[in-house]
């Protein structure tokens, strides 16, 4: 892979905000469901992921600035010496006195070699082996997904189809919001430490009479005058189906009525409630508004008043 700064066509000192715009911006381009007649969009799409992995971990691009990593992740040898110190010094005669440096590493494999295998090396007790770096996985590949306004609120099972073509479910968490993402493991590009993972990023649908409210759940909802001054059932849409709620005698428009447990599901596990804003519909009628007018009286609005 090239330099990952060049893949995403940004310079050194490009800030998160700007190598997460120029990746999200090149995903959208060569996204595999774009382009699948097209393989080397595909392979450019995996190395700007991979890319991408490592410029938006802080630690992995420090190390690959410092170049202590390579584009791949992978460990890089400063100054061409594998034993990271300043060569080595024999001392007198019969000294045998060896520094490799304060690189700390075991020279057991390369002693083993040079004595027919005996396992011992001159002057040098057992130590612990080198361990070497886990081969990386391949690259996460980004997704979207868009969730229905009543599956976010209950938490609805979700299927996605993939770019191999296969479909997979999976859980929404609790206190879901827009722009979260969901990690299914395994379902990225394959590499030599096994398979990166698929980065599904949620996207929350509307609702043609609901809104939200962080946990809750609003409706403005239309009732008659006749239902507002003898108060009656109303039926009202939720998440969860519709529910029979009461509005109690001489209701003015505007309360707010409560129906719990109707909302979102919190982080906590719980639901919020749903906030129902009664709004008093009059008939379009002017027969029958003008009767209205005639039979009801306002002098009880303004009896309070001093005027």
């Amino acid at each position: 892979m090239a330099d990952p700064y060049s893949i995403l066509g940004v310079s050194k000192g490009a800030d998160e905000k700007a190598i997460k715009s120029a990746y999200r911006k090149l995903a959208k381009e060569l996204h595999p469901d774009k382009n699948k007649d097209n393989p080397k969009a595909s392979e450019r799409f995996s190395e700007i992921t991979q890319a991408y992995d490592l410029l938006s971990d802080p630690k992995k691009r420090g190390q690959f600035d410092r170049g202590e990593i390579d584009e791949n992740g992978q460990p890089r040898f400063a100054g061409g010496n594998p034993f990271g110190g300043g060569g080595y010094s024999q001392g007198g005669p019969g000294g045998g006195n060896f520094d490799f440096g304060s690189g700390g590493i075991d020279l057991g494999d390369i002693f083993d070699g040079l004595f027919g295998g005996g396992g011992a090396r001159p002057g040098a007790g057992p130590g612990p082996r080198p361990q070497q770096a886990p081969p990386p996985k391949g690259a996460n590949i980004a997704y979207e997904h868009l969730v229905s306004f009543t599956d976010a609120a209950t938490l609805a099972p979700q299927r996605i189809t993939l770019g191999d073509g296969k479909t997979v479910e999976f859980k929404l968490p609790a206190g879901l919001v827009a722009g979260q993402q969901i990690r299914i493991p395994g379902r990225g590009q394959p590499g030599p430490g096994g398979n990166g993972d698929a980065m599904v990023t949620l996207k929350l649908g509307k609702h043609p009479d609901l809104t939200r409210d962080g946990d809750h759940i609003r409706i403005d909802l239309p009732i008659s005058l006749k239902e507002a001054v003898d108060g009656g059932k109303v039926k009202v849409p939720t998440v969860d189906g519709a529910v029979m709620l009461t509005v109690p005698p001489r209701t003015n428009s505007g309360a707010v009525l409560r129906i719990k447990g109707r909302g979102f599901t919190t982080k906590a596990g719980g639901r919020g409630d749903q906030l129902v804003t009664l709004m008093i519909h009059l008939p379009s009628d002017p027969t029958e508004l003008a009767r209205l007018a005639g039979v009801l009286s306002d002098s009880s609005v303004r009896e309070n008043l001093s005027v």
